[in-house]
């Protein structure tokens, strides 16, 4: 007679895993990686999970790299905060987006996720993506001035115009940058 095996209440069924850090990261081409890629894993209670076997996986060709043991798979073992995460990925110079396969297990229980990464060009790679951000806001922030500035230089005869009040400065909010590699 065979018997079914049950979960003990000590056994895990089910993984989530969530990344913490690094997710979406633009990396300059023939760099290394100096941001990490970082996930949590946490059973289906929320609570983290130790010594869970996390594996992350990069395309064997394309866009992408090799991890520091200088190979395309990885494997990492969570903390006690349910932590794993890789960092010096050595980044080869085909420009474009990549996934990082990642697979937790613990046990019987398994889970998967993706993490989407970039290899990027120019000067968007070199700013970690993060240029474009910066300079809408200096546009921004410049545009106003100049503005100012050629309102109260300009030139010909003094305008008879009655001073405009003072406003409260407008609010500028930068959403969630957009990384869009080719041609949109």
């Amino acid at each position: 007679m065979l018997a079914l095996a049950s979960l003990s209440p000590a056994q895990i069924g089910v993984l989530r895993i969530q990344i913490v850090e690094g997710e979406g990261t633009v990396h300059p081409p023939g760099a290394r990686s100096l941001r990490p890629l970082t996930v949590e894993i946490a059973d289906e209670s929320g609570k983290p999970v130790e010594n869970a076997a996390v594996s992350f996986h990069v395309p064997e060709e394309g866009p992408g790299g090799t991890f520091a043991n200088g190979l395309r798979t990885v494997v990492v073992t969570t903390d006690a905060r349910g932590r794993a995460g890789v960092r010096g990925m050595l980044i080869n110079r085909t420009p474009g987006r990549f996934q990082i396969r990642i697979i937790a297990s613990r046990e019987q229980a398994r889970a998967g996720a993706v993490s989407f990464q970039f290899v990027g060009v120019g000067a968007q790679a070199r700013k970690g993506g993060r240029g474009k951000w910066i300079g809408l806001a200096a546009l921004l922030g410049g545009g106003a001035a100049a503005g100012v500035l050629a309102a109260g230089r300009s030139k010909g005869a003094p305008s008879a115009a009655a001073p405009v009040p003072p406003t409260a400065p407008a609010a500028v909010s930068i959403g969630t940058p957009t990384v869009t590699v080719g041609k949109p």
